[in-house]
């Protein structure tokens, strides 16, 4: 059979009441040259006979089906290794696309063969009643490069921009994947970032499409940003020291990077303070006190935190007085301001939150 152009994977656990309007969205692309393999992660409801039955429907589709639930990572995972399409693209199954995305794709790799493709998406807002709410489109700039020279300094932009740490907005090489044995690693939350700075650290090419044609949906219910997570911090924490390192390793670490990173830094030390106050951390004032302390007195603190600037936050520019001055108190203050918004108005926050 002839090789497709592009493999579509996607992960699905869980998704019967999303399943079948994310596949109709893959469906309906104006360019056809593609498959789709729907990996069904041990769901517990019927997602796992909606694969198959939507994989009776196009020869196009293919089910492959875990016995037991993995995880996103390794249903990801399990896409690569059954994917046979020159670039593979991962895509969130209770998200939907523009039918003109792979089109638009397919013409800029024409004109730069590169290595990833990144484009832009909508943000869309459920509330619990699944209504919704508002939309928020983050969108690159339209940007074609061809050397590491070019695209390593722009990449913090991107972070910067959160297009960066995303998966499903980005095009990806298989045979890069496969050359450089990547895997996408279990790990809560910031999985999709760890595989892009270790696929990125030594390509050569990127194109940015000014464009917004995912639809990533948000929902308040259900979804895993509502969840409480123990280890935020640390997972968080590792994200920057990851994306520090590979800024080093680039000799791109400038003053405005360092800057960037350190408002980034700064946004997930504030959530982390308004963690903290949940009654699920069996935190005291004590302990939250402690965890300022530990985290004042790191390195990564003292590298970062000082050339922070929250150019377009009015939350995060107050946030950042009081942690540069190690101040324990109003920092501690701050947490607990934001987690009362954000337990008592959640669209609110929300809101607040996609201020860039």
């Amino acid at each position: 059979m002839k090789r497709p152009f592009f493999t579509v994977v996607m992960p699905a656990y869980g998704v019967e009441k999303y399943l079948s309007e994310a596949v109709r969205s893959i469906r309906e692309q104006t360019f056809p040259d593609w498959e789709l393999i729907i990996v069904d992660d041990g769901s517990p409801d019927r997602t796992g006979n909606m694969a198959d039955e939507l994989a009776g429907t196009d020869e196009r589709i293919r089910a492959v089906h875990h016995t037991e639930n993995r995880g996103l990572s390794e249903a990801r995972n399990t896409g690569i290794d059954a994917a046979e399409g020159r670039y593979i693209w991962f895509m969130d199954p209770d998200d939907r696309v523009d039918p003109d995305l792979l089109e638009q794709v397919l013409a800029a790799l024409e004109e730069n063969p590169a290595q990833l493709t990144v484009f832009g998406h909508t943000e869309e807002y459920y509330d619990a009643g699944g209504q919704l709410n508002y939309t928020h489109t983050i969108c690159p700039e339209r940007r074609r490069f061809a050397s590491a020279e070019e695209m390593r300094p722009y990449v913090i932009r991107l972070e910067q921009e959160t297009l960066y740490g995303y998966a499903w907005n980005k095009v990806y090489s298989l045979q890069w994947i496969r050359e450089k044995g990547l895997r996408f690693e279990t790990v809560r939350l910031i999985e999709d970032i760890v595989f892009n700075i270790q696929y990125c650290m030594d390509i050569e090419s990127m194109n940015l499409l000014d464009i917004a044609p995912y639809h990533y949906a948000k929902r308040m219910e259900g979804s895993l940003t509502t969840k409480f997570v123990p280890d935020y911090y640390e997972l968080h924490e590792r994200r920057i020291r990851m994306l520090y390192e590979q800024q080093q390793t680039w000799h791109t670490d400038t003053e405005e990077t360092c800057s960037v990173l350190g408002s980034l830094y700064g946004r997930y030390i504030l959530s982390a303070l308004e963690r903290n106050c949940d009654k699920r951390a069996g935190m005291r004032h004590r302990d939250r006190r402690d965890f300022c302390r530990e985290v004042f007195s790191s390195g990564l603190f003292g590298a970062l935190i000082p050339k922070a600037q929250a150019r377009d936050s009015r939350v995060l520019k107050a946030a950042l007085i009081p942690m540069k001055g190690r101040n324990i108190t109003l920092s501690l203050a701050m947490g607990r301001m934001v987690h009362l918004i954000r337990s008592g108005m959640p669209m609110l926050y929300s809101k607040i939150k996609s201020e860039r």
